[in-house]
């Protein structure tokens, strides 16, 4: 069975920094990488919406609100998908969500979620 746990979301202050780990179980990187990888977030009466994704060739995206505060990685040894937060506001304030995606035939999977809250 094929899960995405979250750990890492954590009470920072504004300006500090966490990162946050995706571990995926049922599959390995090494024989299953997945297509894509993201992260979301969805703050409170908040539709959710992307912050960072990686795919199979490694390449990154992310939007304007993060972009040079965020990065994303990947360790295919440990099949775990890594958000660095740095600088962090608070509207980046939000449950963070790991996702991914095989296609192929097509399967998504969803983590459970973890608080990020940003707070002086």
């Amino acid at each position: 069975q094929v899960q995405l746990v979250e750990t890492g979301g954590d009470l920072v202050q504004p300006g500090g920094s966490l990162r946050l780990s995706c571990a995926a179980s049922g599959f390995t990187f090494i024989y299953d990488l997945p297509n894509i990888m993201r992260w979301y977030r969805q703050a409170p009466g908040k539709e959710r919406e992307l912050v960072a994704q990686i795919n199979r060739g490694n390449n990154v995206h992310y939007p304007d609100s993060v972009k040079d505060r965020f990065t994303i990685s990947r360790d295919i040894s440990k099949s775990t998908v890594y958000l660095q937060m740095n600088s962090l506001k608070f509207e980046d304030t939000a449950v963070y969500y790991c996702y991914c995606q095989f296609t192929r035939p097509l399967r998504e999977y969803w983590g459970q979620g973890t608080q990020v809250t940003v707070s002086s």
